[in-house]
């Protein structure tokens, strides 16, 4: 089958009770739900370049669950498919191929998903955008995916992961959470855990008394949406922003537009810069979460 793939990932709960391989039912029900969802928008948006809200809409793909493994709390998942739509039907577990391109795009994708939402920058350029740019390399620049379409998959995930946390934060029936992919016969984990600090960050959103000013330049841009992300130079990272009615005016629109050209084009910071000023949305931490610009200037 063209473009099948095979993708086995796991979500382990560690510590509390969930050592003795016993976890709050509601909770754990509740985490898989949001597990289930995550990955089925994600690969929904590698496989059809489109954006969904309800996980039973997943085309090209099933979700398939594993039975859990005696003596930890893990629940396995299994993602077959492949680039076109797969007609409905029982699938057959081994028959497509794992470790495929497209099978690490879609684990890479979902890396970077629970990543940026977690607070954890990931640099969309130099790992998924290179990897995205390899298998699609033969369709036209208009179908292919684009960061913008993953800062909508990274909205529309937030509850889901949220609700992965509930063991940790809500019964206390575990401590924390990896999420794991099966490559090469050997389980990798993910870089970042699901954690007391990480449900924080997601959960919990508060405005700065005053608007701030800021230099960056434009790394992406939604001229439907009015929402993109610029990097920001004393942040040394990407931060989602939204323009604010006030910043709407077409001559504003126009220095975010050219600052995405030029970024784009010559990746030369210093030709791309340009200021902003901004309420900021900040975590319980103080880390910044998204930026609703008020005034742009070149």
């Amino acid at each position: 089958m063209k473009n099948a793939f095979e993708l086995e990932l796991s979500l382990s709960f560690l510590g509390q009770s969930a050592a003795g391989n016993q976890i709050d039912f509601y909770d754990a029900a509740q985490a898989l739900v949001g597990f289930q969802r995550s990955l089925a928008l994600t690969t929904h948006l590698i496989l059809n370049n489109e954006i969904i809200t309800q996980a039973p809409s997943l085309a090209g793909a099933t979700i398939i669950a594993l039975p859990s493994e005696e003596g930890s709390w893990k629940q396995r998942a299994v993602v077959v498919g492949t680039w076109a739509m797969i007609a409905g039907g029982a699938y057959k577990l081994g028959t497509a191929p794992t470790d495929t391109p497209l099978g690490h795009l879609v684990s890479s994708a979902y890396d970077y998903v629970i990543s940026e939402t977690l607070g954890f920058h990931v640099d969309y350029d130099q790992t998924l955008g290179q990897q995205i740019e390899s298998v699609q390399q033969n369709l036209a620049a208009d179908k292919k995916l684009t960061q913008n379409r993953f800062d909508s998959v990274i909205e529309k995930c937030e509850t889901a992961i949220e609700s992965m946390h509930r063991p940790i934060v809500a019964s206390n029936s575990a401590e924390r959470a990896i999420i794991s992919r099966k490559t090469g016969g050997k389980e990798k984990a993910f870089k970042f855990e699901l954690s007391e600090a990480s449900f924080e960050h997601v959960k919990y959103s508060r405005e700065r008394p005053k608007k701030h000013r800021f230099v960056g330049s434009i790394s992406s841009y939604n001229i439907n949406t009015f929402k993109g992300r610029i990097y920001i130079e004393e942040l040394g990272r990407p931060v989602p922003f939204e323009l604010d009615s006030s910043a709407k005016s077409p001559k504003q629109i126009q220095t975010i537009v050219s600052s995405l050209s030029r970024n784009s084009s010559f990746r030369t910071k210093t030709n791309a810069l340009i200021e902003i000023e901004a309420v900021v949305i900040e975590s319980r931490t103080g880390r910044i979460k998204k930026l609703y610009v008020q005034m742009v200037t070149d």
